[in-house]
């Protein structure tokens, strides 16, 4: 048995199907500046306003990374959470994330390989009840038995 999961890690023998967590998070300047400078991703959609008003998006906007980073962060924390590997993620973006909207990042389990310690999992992101990002990911779930 491993003894030094965290709290609040689900291990493969624990998880089920329909199993869903969320995490809610408001986007703010400074994360979207945070991002810019960790990314090296300096599109001034991100970070102009005068630029972004003549965009499509008529306004700032956060890195479409950054909100699929709020998925990771379930996945990582929560569902299964510490010592799960990420192996697989496709996304899709449907909307904008503005600064100071609220993100709900949620994640569901959709298939479970318990044999090999895989899980699939829908993803999705919603602002004020609108889907901004979905998508699917497959992880490597940790175990409390040693391989």
């Amino acid at each position: 048995m491993l003894d030094n999961l965290p709290r609040g890690t689900i291990c493969i023998e624990d998880i089920e199907m329909g199993m869903t967590r969320y995490l809610r998070k408001v986007v703010t300047d400074r994360d979207i500046e945070l991002f810019a400078e960790v990314s090296t991703d300096r599109n001034p959609v991100h970070l102009d306003d005068a630029y972004a008003q003549d965009t499509i998006f008529e306004g700032r906007i956060a890195h479409g990374m950054l909100t699929a980073g709020l998925i990771s962060a379930v996945i990582g924390e929560q569902l299964p959470g510490h010592g799960t590997v990420y192996m697989g993620q496709s996304l899709k973006f449907l909307g904008p994330v503005r600064p100071g909207d609220t993100v709900i990042a949620e994640v569901e389990v959709t298939g479970i390989d318990h044999a090999k310690r895989r899980v699939q999992l829908d993803t999705r992101c919603t602002v004020n009840g609108k889907k901004v990002l979905i998508g699917e990911a497959t992880v490597l779930a940790p175990s409390r038995k040693f391989d």
